[in-house]
């Protein structure tokens, strides 16, 4: 029996199913206020019949963004669309999330389809920060190295940016602290090279998410989930691992993180990663038996019959994706014709016509 479209309860919001759209970097933004491209590009994957319809990677200040064209939640001017597209996808029956993100060393890039690199601050860039002054590759500048009060600044600016998200009427936040930004480059030892409380040991590396952890669930609603995407591995010898993860997990468990997005990767160049379909699912279950926590799969699902059998097996609670959706916003809707499932909460009324 398939439970892919399942309800999944976390704190008091109630997913209509397991199937979540994955945060993905639009780079359609100007000073990091949302468009109606977002409001498009968002509201049809709740249409489409998504539990969860998560916004893409959203900048908790300025130089947090990945590119010039990033999303932004550092001002509150920011808000009003942002209701608009929480409110929109709420109607459609989706629950709205969305990822509160700092770039670190990974910032100030071209968008990908202008060749990506570095941005000169005179050209509309800026200086990128990080844990350490330690590029992530050629074609990157070079991050300067973030003071005490640099570490404090950017944990009141994710705190503000959570208080934000509320204003906007999203229903859940997810912090990102993957794929090699300012959160994940803290807890790898590839990237983090300090030698005072937030460098060095495993602790230490740890201490600046679990107490951004702590600030951002000291304002965000106790009804509301609080998520966390993690690369689960660097992929790269004595880089972060799956160990370091289950260790984390159990932490934030404690600080009131709800599931954890399994992701993998982002730290390095140099790392080689196994790509095959759901390779990243053992991170999710290690991550679900060991820690206790509800989590999440991610990467390469692609069809609704993998999909099902990795929450029906318990590999994982929820299901993101993200290229899938892309190409096809009514996935889950194609996905419930054929698991047999009921199609009626799923299709709009205007659209009943065509299934």
């Amino acid at each position: 029996m398939t439970i892919l479209f399942d309800p999944l309860t976390l704190r008091g919001l109630t997913l209509r199913n397991r199937i979540g759209v994955s945060p993905m970097c639009q780079y359609s933004s100007n000073d990091g206020f949302a468009t109606d491209w977002h409001l498009v590009h968002l509201g049809s994957r709740a249409v489409g019949g998504a539990g969860l319809v998560i916004a893409e990677a959203t900048a908790v200040e300025p130089g947090g963004r990945i590119t010039p064209n990033c999303l932004g939640i550092y001002k509150d001017e920011h808000v009003a669309q942002l209701l608009r597209i929480a409110a929109f996808i709420r109607e459609h029956g989706a629950a709205a999330g969305i990822q509160l993100a700092h770039a670190g060393r990974k910032a100030s890039t071209r968008r990908p389809w202008d060749g990506g690199g570095s941005v000169n601050p005179g050209l509309g860039g800026w200086q990128p920060i990080g844990p350490s002054a330690l590029k992530f590759a050629d074609g990157y500048a070079e991050p300067m190295e973030m003071s005490l009060a640099d570490i404090a600044h950017v944990k009141q600016s994710f705190q503000a940016a959570t208080e934000r998200a509320d204003a906007a009427g999203f229903d859940l936040i997810e912090l990102h602290a993957a794929h090699g930004y300012l959160l994940h480059s803290f807890l790898s030892p590839i990237s983090n090279l300090r030698n005072d409380e937030y460098g060095g040991s495993f602790d230490n590396r740890v201490r600046l998410l679990v107490e951004t952890t702590r600030l951002v669930r000291s304002v965000w609603p106790a009804t509301k989930p609080l998520l966390v995407r993690l690369s689960c591995t660097d992929w790269v010898e004595s880089g972060w691992s799956i160990e370091d993860s289950v260790a984390l997990a159990h932490l934030l468990k404690r600080e009131g993180v709800d599931l954890i997005d399994c992701s993998s990767g982002g730290s390095s160049p140099i790392q080689k990663i196994p790509l095959e379909p759901g390779y990243q699912v053992p991170f999710a279950q290690a991550i679900r038996t060991r820690a206790g926590l509800p989590t999440a799969a991610v990467g390469l699902v692609t069809s609704p019959v993998q999909a099902d059998v990795i929450v029906r097996d318990g590999q994982a609670d929820v299901v993101f994706l993200g290229r899938e959706l892309l190409r096809d916003p009514y996935w889950p809707v194609h996905a419930a014709k054929e698991l047999g499932h009921e199609l009626k909460s799923l299709v709009p009324s205007q659209y009943a016509r065509a299934h």
